[in-house]
């Protein structure tokens, strides 16, 4: 099995972290036995952790045990430093990217990594990407907007160009997540409403702007967690443009029809959710993501796809397998 999206987080000193932004950036307390950590921001807990998002024995032996071949580990996205003007940016990405190398690099057959960029500078993103390249990133991880720039945005498509010509896979996390506390209150609200709002967001701004006629139909684009609520509300995106011109001045084809453009993750948890997924986006565009090792992601590994029967033999694999090998030019013998 090959695992395309989980998160690390380096051990980033209170030092190291208040030399740059003393309020907004993170850093790692970890407790006395080493187990277990809190995500900082400022002197503020952001989020409780434990040992496999720092500590990168700790993470394979947990492959060992579930059975994963491969791993892509990716910036918890606190860490992507958007609010910072672009050179500060530029710096600490850089510094991150460093890190998830090194996160990597005792275990070059279980662990790869994508890149982060200071994506509100486009110059400034594309030099990292290639920089980060050449310490060994297989692909970037971008937020889903830039403040108020989504992925419409010409900046942002830019940048996906830049990446459609240089071969540089993209995977989208959602982040920052609209709502606030006034009406998510508690009960996770912002992971459980907003978040998938976020990712159907990200991929309908970049069908109905018409983005993607403007971007090489080369990019290798993957949103997270199976693409939030995008393939349950196609349909009524599909409607919409048949019926109100407003919806289709700037999309020229049928929405539904430039799914092929784009791959999701299966972090969807339900067996009819992914059969809609698989049906939407097809087969060959839904790789295995896990969202590892966040407790919202899949604890077992692969057990969704393997419990769904709808899903034969050559199917499952693919999905487990085959795409993530495809998509980022990965060369890994499934172990089972």
């Amino acid at each position: 099995m090959i695992d395309i999206h989980s998160h690390f987080f380096p051990r980033i000193s209170k030092t190291e972290a208040h030399a740059v932004d003393a309020e907004r950036a993170p850093w790692l307390t970890v407790d006395a036995d080493g187990r277990k950590g809190q995500i900082m921001l400022g002197d503020r807990p952001f989020r409780p952790v434990h040992d496999a998002l720092w500590d990168a024995e700790v993470r394979v032996r947990s492959l060992d045990r579930a059975g994963v071949d491969l791993q892509i580990v990716c910036a918890t996205p606190v860490m992507f430093g958007y609010t910072w003007e672009a050179p500060r940016a530029a710096d600490w990405a850089a510094r991150m990217n460093e890190k998830a190398a090194q996160y990597c690099a005792g275990h070059p057959t279980r662990l790869k990594w994508f890149s982060q960029v200071p994506l509100q500078d486009t110059k400034l993103a594309c030099a990292e990407v290639i920089r980060a390249r050449g310490q060994g990133a297989i692909g970037v991880q971008i937020g889903n907007h830039m403040g108020a720039k989504d992925l419409d945005h010409p900046d942002l498509v830019d940048f996906l160009v830049f990446c459609a010509e240089n071969d540089v896979p993209v995977f989208v996390h959602p982040w920052d997540m609209m709502g606030g506390p006034e009406r998510m209150k508690k009960w996770m609200l912002p992971w459980l409403v907003a978040m998938p709002a976020e990712t159907q967001l990200g991929m309908l701004s970049l069908i109905l702007s018409g983005a993607l006629e403007r971007i090489p139909s080369s990019l290798k684009i993957c949103f997270a967690h199976g693409g939030g609520s995008f393939a349950y509300t196609l349909g009524r995106v599909d409607n919409a443009w048949k019926h109100r011109d407003i919806v289709r001045q700037d999309c020229p084809e049928l929405p539904s029809s430039y799914a092929h453009r784009l791959a999701t993750d299966s972090a969807v948890f339900d067996p009819g959710a992914l059969r809609l997924l698989t049906d939407v986006m097809g087969i060959e565009r839904v790789m295995l993501g896990t969202d590892d090792p966040f407790p919202l992601g899949e604890q077992e590994p692969g057990s969704l796809v393997r419990s769904s029967g709808f899903l034969d033999a050559a199917a499952q694999r693919r999905i487990l397998h085959d795409n993530a090998c495809a998509f980022f030019g990965l060369r890994v013998v499934a172990s089972r």
